[in-house]
């Protein structure tokens, strides 16, 4: 069931992606050479709890999950797209790295992820994180009363094919409020013009997750929860929570 949000609610939204957006800044911060990804968790730990929130990912199991998710962000490096648990891997030149975060304020939940390279940047990483964060930007535009949710995926699958890069199958978005996870599924495909059609009130995370080789499969960790482009190429995920209004997108989770 797809929920609409009133104009209160999407103020409490908005309230709950700032924590999450602080979380990710403190985050990027202190991504360096020889900081470990578990001490990254720690970092977003503090910054939620500080902010009298709770984390969205810690324990959360959903149905494809043999085990709960045992931290509070997704860390995933280089060739993982999504979902990569965050251990005592200390980060190196080079690496590129995607954080995903959630957190819940006052029961509404916020949801954004971003992409960066720690040290020394190889150009192709540059140009596969920007162009990401430009699918981003188109899907967002997209998100306009009267519109329809194939826009969005439309926007997203452009830009990657545009560029030569793969979109993970079986994967995207999602609706978010009460819940991290809630209808309609947002896919990273779409054609123009169809599927649900957008309302203002409508909550939406939106996440391009491309992959540097161009294919759309991926691998599945023994772990069950990261998720690895097929060929070994590299991957950059970003994310934000964005609300339809009669006054066009509103991003949610900027800082």
């Amino acid at each position: 069931m797809v929920e609409i949000k009133t104009a209160a609610e999407l103020e409490a939204m908005r309230e709950a992606g700032r924590v999450v957006a602080r979380a990710l800044e403190a985050v990027r911060r202190q991504a360096d050479v020889g900081v470990s990804l578990l001490e990254l968790n720690e970092t977003a730990a503090e910054v939620i709890s500080a902010s009298g929130a709770k984390p969205a990912f810690l324990h959360y199991k959903p149905s494809f999950a043999p085990t709960p998710f045992p931290a509070v962000i997704c860390a995933s490096v280089n060739e993982v797209i999504v979902h990569g648990i965050p251990d005592g891997y200390r980060l190196r030149s080079g690496d590129l790295l995607s954080v995903d975060c959630g957190a819940y304020l006052d029961g509404w939940a916020g949801d954004s992820a971003i992409s960066l390279v720690v040290g020394q940047a190889d150009p192709r990483d540059l140009r596969l994180i920007g162009a990401a964060e430009t699918a981003l930007g188109a899907a967002v535009a997209a998100c306009v009363p009267g519109g329809r949710m194939g826009d969005i995926g439309h926007a997203v699958a452009g830009v990657a094919r545009g560029a030569g890069y793969g979109i993970m199958n079986d994967f995207g978005g999602h609706g978010i409020g009460r819940a991290m996870h809630e209808d309609p599924a947002v896919p990273n495909r779409g054609r123009p013009g169809r599927g649900l059609v957008l309302r203002p009130g409508l909550v939406l995370a939106i996440e391009p997750m491309f992959v540097a080789g161009g294919g759309d499969a991926y691998l599945t960790a023994p772990d069950g929860w990261a998720l690895s482009s097929t060929d070994g190429s590299r991957a950059a995920h970003v994310e934000h929570t964005v609300a339809v209004t009669e006054h066009g997108p509103r991003v949610l989770t900027l800082p």
